[in-house]
């Protein structure tokens, strides 16, 4: 059962290791890999040189750092909220309804989330229309709404199926501690912050040492389907940079570089995270 796994990360992970050495070369298909001429760090320079790089860097940031403080905490609250419900069947179908999002690719929900925004015939904006007397937002263009809609749009996509591993910490938890805190007279929102978050801690701090390297990360084919001319100047990350600069433009070395470079920080956020952790709460991945 373990070969298909293993096979994955020896031919699309390590297999893909020689390719770095693009990033150092003027790459040229028909020379390959070995026959290319070696620039050292030129690609770098030009990198770090070109102001639009910041700016997208920027956008990058912001958006995962959005994500960080706003998608972060809704699996653990979720996760919390489902734990309280004593109603099995009730329990059971929340659950299912969702997960359901996870399984849909981002071509339906970018397409259902456009709609029920559209600034026309979408419900939000019925709603809006309804209760200001004709006044209607246009989310998907307008630059202080479309990174919340992307948060927003993530959270429902992913918070139902970010819950389980939560939901398993919660199982972890003794009862008797909840026993324990009912007797000392602790209500259900008491036993909340003395017991589950308590008892969750670990599975927190680990979930969020694992988030921290992928900080560069912003869901390509989510961004592909939201983005828009009108919002091109804060949607533009890493990714779609990436993107036009290898496959459209065919400038491998170049986009080798940029990915050189977030695998680099992105090491260096998980062992600052992870030092960290380690020293304040004794909760470390390595």
């Amino acid at each position: 059962m373990l070969i298909p796994v293993v096979l994955y990360y020896l031919i699309f992970h390590f297999g893909a290791y020689p390719g770095l050495l693009m990033a150092f070369q003027d790459f040229r298909a028909s020379r390959g890999l070995f026959g290319s001429t070696f620039v050292g760090f030129k690609h770098f320079k030009v990198i770090f040189g070109t102001s639009s790089f910041y700016t997208i860097l920027g956008n990058t940031l912001t958006l995962n750092l959005m994500n960080l403080v706003i998608y972060f905490p809704a699996p653990i609250i979720l996760a919390i909220l489902l734990n309280e419900v004593r109603h099995n069947n009730f329990k059971r179908l929340s659950q299912s309804l969702m997960y359901l999002p996870h399984f849909f690719s981002w071509v339906v929900l970018g397409g259902m989330v456009i709609q029920i925004l559209s600034p026309s015939k979408g419900i939000v904006n019925m709603i809006i229309s309804s209760l200001s007397g004709g006044h209607t937002i246009y989310f998907m263009a307008s630059k202080s709404w479309w990174r919340f809609v992307f948060v927003l749009s993530s959270i429902w996509k992913e918070v139902g199926w970010g819950t389980i591993i939560y939901l398993a910490a919660i199982a972890g938890i003794d009862s008797e501690l909840y026993e324990a805190a009912a007797i000392d007279g602790a209500n259900h929102f008491q036993q909340i912050f003395h017991v589950t978050l308590p008892g969750m801690a670990t599975t927190i701090f680990i979930m969020l040492i694992l988030r921290m390297g992928s900080v560069l990360n912003v869901g390509m084919e989510q961004i592909m389907m939201l983005q828009n001319a009108a919002v091109n100047e804060i949607a533009d990350v890493i990714q779609t940079y990436t993107y036009r600069m290898g496959v459209q433009q065919g400038r491998y070395s170049m986009t080798t570089a940029i990915g050189i470079f977030q695998s680099v920080v992105g090491m260096i956020l998980i062992l600052t995270a992870n030092w960290t952790s380690k020293k304040f709460t004794e909760t470390s991945i390595i």
